[in-house]
Order: C-alpha cells, then sequence, then structure tokens
C-alpha cells in the first residue's frame, strides 16, 4: 500500500517539474516588454558594439563599473633602458629572480653549549613543564 502512494507521488512530482520546464521554455519568446517588438540579432550586435566603442562595457564576471582605459607608461622605452644602465652600474640594480627579493634572517649564535641545552630540557622534562604523550593534546 505504501509503495503505490510513493510512486504516486514520485509520478505527480515528475509530472510537475516537467510541465513547469516545458512552461518556462515557451515563455522565453516572451521576455520583451509587451506591445514592443523583439530586438533582433543585428540590433543587439549594434548596440554592444556602440557601447564598447563608448567604452561602457563592463568585463565579463564583474559588476562594477567600467575598467578605466591604460594611462601608458610614463617613460618611454629609451629612458627605461638608460635609467637601468645606470642603476646597474651603480649597483642599485636588484639581482634577478625572486629568491633575491627575500633575504634570509641572519643566523644568530647559540650562547649555549649542546650539553647544556640537553641538560636544560631535561631537567624541564622531569620537572613537567615539558608534556609528553596522551596527556599532551589536552
Amino acid at each position: 500500500m505504501v509503495s503505490k502512494s510513493f510512486f504516486s507521488a514520485v509520478a505527480v512530482a515528475l509530472i510537475a517539474t516537467a510541465s513547469q520546464s516545458a512552461t518556462a521554455q515557451t515563455s522565453t519568446t516572451d521576455a520583451a516588454a509587451p506591445g514592443t517588438a523583439p530586438v533582433t540579432r543585428e540590433q543587439r550586435k549594434a548596440d554592444t558594439a556602440a557601447a564598447n566603442k563608448a567604452g561602457q562595457l563592463v568585463p565579463a564576471g564583474q559588476a562594477g563599473p567600467g575598467m578605466t582605459p591604460p594611462s601608458g607608461p610614463s617613460m618611454s622605452r629609451d629612458e627605461r633602458k638608460s635609467q637601468a644602465q645606470v642603476d646597474a652600474k651603480s649597483g642599485k640594480m636588484a639581482p634577478a629572480g625572486d629568491a633575491a627579493a627575500h633575504k634570509p634572517a641572519p643566523a644568530t649564535k647559540s650562547t649555549k653549549s649542546r650539553a647544556d641545552r640537553k641538560a636544560e630540557t631535561a631537567a624541564a622534562n622531569k620537572s613537567g613543564k615539558i608534556k609528553s604523550g596522551e596527556g599532551s593534546f589536552r
């Protein structure tokens, strides 16, 4: 008995979703405002080209204001080359590659010997300052 009512509920749901999708497909042609003719492909392309020429188009996936056109370089190529040569001669130019920009911190020497560190660690472990085992995770 339960299976018959279950199957009938599934059938009703299937019919309802099928009719909704069919209605949605037929209603997309009526997307234009009532009383106006739909826009043709040529009209849409002309509108898009005019908006693109005016700089009013927003890049795909972005809902913010339109992009500002690039202002261009502040120096010409010859000026940049001569500036690079001057910087290279004076030693101001950074070496090539990313690793040169990230200098590691200078290594500090320890004031304790290895035996001192081991003794200090053993004393801390014995006094209970260093937790170990399963109880250290609580």
